[in-house]
């Protein structure tokens, strides 16, 4: 059960403590730095910052290899990047999460306004953090992080849409191999919709693909020939946005929606207004940066119930912190499958 009100604690416990982040500053590659005290920042701290989590875990996503890169108008410089983190708060502070309370942070400016993930301490504001279901470590939460809550969000949107009502609905993923489309297939292929996965490498990933659950491999989509072609899908999950997201919107069938959360093949697309007023097309679009409390905590809840952890873990590769720099730019040059896990201890 997730705890969604924290209540008053002691007042801190100020101690100094040494600690590593991996910091990228403007100009220079991204590097292992030390600091001696859990209150200094590489950045300019976001106002509020004052619960002081102790980062045991946390991921690499596509933005987190933009910052690392250090490809302009992502972030501000310096700063820790890590745009996820999980790990326990480390002192009581007043009406902060008690001191060993397991906490995940996604997104919200981390590891770009912010101080993010990347260090072995990270000061955030309360209002950031959620609890952690007690059935959830944080290893497995990091290998969720952005991409799993992403994808349930997605699947949420869906279902609120009434585009899942039928329990064998058809649904498309675009970008499937990547992290936000394969733990969409492995969620939507457990609820028992009959999930039809869309990769430019389906290939080579098909067998990764099917073993997720999918019904169906196919190839990346072209931009559609006409306004509306033939309706193949009750409802999608894209993450590629540009010429692909126009063609799944083309190929819905009456009533059908997609949700709409990256844009890896572009951030603009051309289509009609004839999916929308002769098959009520919906576009869903997906925002993991702004989610309220409630929605988190139902995230959440949904990600433990509902993703199959043998199919999770066959998603996951675990990294220590040094290792991210080069894993950035493999995730931005498409070499990374899946989920990459950065273990911030090792």
């Amino acid at each position: 059960m997730l705890a969604r009100v924290f209540r008053r604690s002691a007042a801190p416990t100020r101690a100094a403590r040494q600690y590593r982040a991996l910091v990228k500053r403007d100009g220079a590659p991204a590097a292992i730095e030390t600091f001696e005290d859990v209150v200094e920042s590489p950045s300019q701290p976001i106002a509020d910052s004052n619960v002081t989590v102790r980062v045991s875990h946390s991921c690499l996503n596509y933005k987190d290899g933009l910052v690392v890169c250090g490809r302009p108008g992502v972030a501000q410089f310096p700063v820790v990047p890590g745009i996820n983190l999980a790990g326990e708060v480390a002192f009581d502070v007043p009406f902060g999460p008690p001191r060993g309370t397991r906490v995940v942070c996604v997104n919200d400016h981390l590891g770009q306004r912010c101080d993010g993930g990347y260090a072995e301490f990270a000061r955030l504001p309360t209002q950031w953090l959620t609890a952690l279901p007690d059935s959830m470590d944080n290893h497995t939460a990091m290998a969720m992080g952005t991409a799993g809550f992403t994808a349930m969000q997605c699947v949420l949107h869906l279902e609120r849409s009434g585009a899942l009502d039928a329990p064998d609905a058809t649904v498309l993923v675009t970008g499937a191999a990547g992290g936000v489309g394969s733990l969409a297939v492995a969620i939507l292929s457990d609820l028992g919709h009959n999930v039809v996965a869309s990769s430019s490498r389906h290939e080579e990933e098909e067998a990764y693909l099917r073993a997720l659950g999918a019904a169906h491999v196919i190839g990346r989509l072209d931009a559609p020939a006409k306004p509306m072609e033939r309706a193949d899908f009750d409802a999608a999950v894209d993450t590629a946005g540009g010429d692909v997201l126009a063609a799944v919107l083309a190929k819905l069938k009456p009533r059908g929606a997609v949700a709409a959360c990256g844009n890896a093949a572009g951030a603009s697309f051309e289509t009609t207004v004839f999916p929308f007023i002769l098959r009520g097309a919906r576009l869903l679009g997906v925002d993991s940066v702004n989610s309220p409390p409630e929605e988190r905590d139902e995230v959440w809840t949904r990600l433990d119930r509902d993703l199959d952890r043998g199919k999770l873990a066959a998603t996951v590769t675990t990294v220590p912190l040094t290792d991210v720099p080069a894993r950035a730019e493999d995730i931005l040059a498409g070499k990374v499958r899946g989920r990459v896990v950065v273990d911030v201890t090792a």
